[in-house]
């Protein structure tokens, strides 16, 4: 959010791409209903539910047990927590991607993400508008 890169940065963009092959689809899409917003907002839904199978592509459900794609959304939903300090560091993902017997703890509400809107000065324009409307931009802002 603020430019800053970490490790625990690094995790959480590691979760937002493993969410996205799993799914099959984009992290900020037009396909996400509006009251999803965002993929991972969507994923945390369908894990609270107890809906898991819902978010993986079907093409993936053909390919690989339901075992293995319900635990790398789960090793996602770890990844991308709100609290950096609750996100696992890159080796321990490793293992936990390596192995189907080292037991998971529950993952937290993740981090969302948040539309922010910034106005820019009319003044800086080079085409100002004649109709007086203000003019803004909209950058999605991680909290990672």
């Amino acid at each position: 959010m603020d430019g800053q890169f970490s490790a625990k940065s690094d995790v959480f963009s590691f979760g937002v791409i493993l969410l996205e092959i799993i799914s099959g689809k984009k992290n900020n899409s037009s396909h996400l209903s509006e009251k999803s917003q965002t993929l991972i907002r969507y994923a945390w839904q369908l894990w609270r539910e107890g809906k898991e199978l819902e978010f993986v592509d079907p093409v993936m459900m053909e390919s690989s047990p339901t075992e293995d794609l319900t635990r790398c959304m789960h090793i996602g939903l770890l990844c991308v927590q709100e609290d950096r300090n609750d996100r696992p560091t890159m080796s321990s993902v490793v293992v936990l991607l390596g192995s189907g017997t080292v037991s998971l703890p529950q993952p937290r509400q993740p981090a969302f993400f948040v539309p922010k809107v910034i106005p820019i000065n009319q003044s800086s324009l080079t085409n100002r508008s004649e109709s007086g409307l203000t003019v803004s931009s909209v950058f999605s802002s991680a909290l990672p």
